[in-house]
């Protein structure tokens, strides 16, 4: 089978190839999957390419990104009783979705809804599963006292999804984007919500006026890096930044946000801590992600789809400017 491989972390233009690779055999309870689609995600790249503070390692074997994606089940292992082959199939967190095939226990794949296409399975966990963490992370910020919202990367994939259910719930958020043209198709799909380029030189004083002259309760943030102290400046005291994400490029030091004498909380998430929670809490979060894909599709925006064997256009394409959606890598069904 074809899979995209690296050795070692390093850019991903560099270090990834494609190889021949044998195509793993399922053990009990376990399933086959041939992975038609899969998305890049930017979590994908920080994989390949090494998270900040953690020291750079080189594999003795090759190791294929992803962790999502969708397909049709081929073999089934023993002792799986709810999947059958043909079936299509989403999975997450599945490691080696990169590749042609792979091997997954069956409690981590998802039959596709009816009527989802291809396209939408194929991001039809990750994202949403996301949006639940931030979700729950925004509530505990707010201790029973709801206040203004801020989130920056608000034309992602994400951040969209973020939008509709501030929207659904009566969240008072406030939208950042990093370019002028981003905000105004912001405003045109969601005019109900604030959106503000962080381009316009009195970006901070708009956020400002938007969250009523206090600061904002909670910032989601999927940026970091030198915008971290910026943010944090946004918080009213005894505000909360949640980081989610490493978007951004530069650092900002810790002791420069005034976190104990504002009483701030800085907190990380991560979709990777989703396994922790109990199998039934798992299986309702699955359900809502499911309903998502089937009745707001529109919601799973694809920027664009290439062949596995141009997955450097892929990732180029990721890191494109203004790229609205999400990046997928695809294979032939058979």
């Amino acid at each position: 089978m074809r899979a995209i491989v690296y050795d070692q972390h390093g850019q991903a233009g560099q270090v990834l190839r494609l190889s021949e690779q044998p195509p793993p055999t399922p053990s009990a309870g376990q399933v086959r999957v041939r992975v038609l689609s899969r998305p890049v995600h930017p979590g994908d790249l920080a994989g390949v390419e090494g998270f900040p503070g953690v020291p750079t390692q080189r594999s003795a074997t090759p190791r294929t990104p992803g962790l999502e994606g969708m397909g049709v089940v081929e073999t089934v292992g023993e002792d799986v009783r709810d999947l059958r082959p043909g079936q299509r199939v989403a999975f997450f967190p599945v490691p080696g979705a990169w590749g042609e095939f792979v091997t997954a226990p069956a409690e981590l794949v998802v039959p596709v809804p009816e009527g989802v296409s291809d396209e939408t399975a194929a991001l039809m966990l990750v994202n949403p599963l996301t949006l639940l963490t931030l979700l729950r992370a925004v509530e505990d910020a707010q201790h029973g006292q709801a206040g203004p919202v801020v989130q920056t990367a608000a034309g992602s994939s994400v951040g969209k999804l973020v939008i509709a259910a501030a929207l659904k719930h009566g969240i008072p958020l406030v939208n950042l984007v990093r370019s002028a043209t981003g905000a105004q198709t912001l405003r045109q799909r969601f005019p109900d919500l604030p959106a503000i380029s962080t381009a316009d030189a009195n970006w901070r004083t708009q956020v400002r006026d938007a969250t009523g002259g206090r600061g904002a309760q909670v910032v989601l943030d999927a940026v970091g890096g030198s915008l971290t102290g910026e943010l944090a400046g946004l918080l009213g005291d005894g505000g909360t930044l949640i980081t989610y994400g490493q978007l951004g490029s530069g650092s900002t030091p810790l002791e420069s946000l005034a976190l104990a004498p504002r009483g701030l909380t800085v907190r990380g998430v991560s979709i990777t801590r989703w396994l922790t929670r109990t199998p039934a809490e798992r299986a309702e979060d699955v359900a809502f992600a499911a309903r998502l894909a089937a009745t707001t599709p529109d919601l799973f925006e694809v920027a664009a789809d290439y062949d596995l064997a141009d997955f450097a256009k892929a990732v180029d394409h990721v890191r494109r400017p203004g790229k609205s959606g999400t990046v997928l890598l695809t294979s032939p069904a058979s």
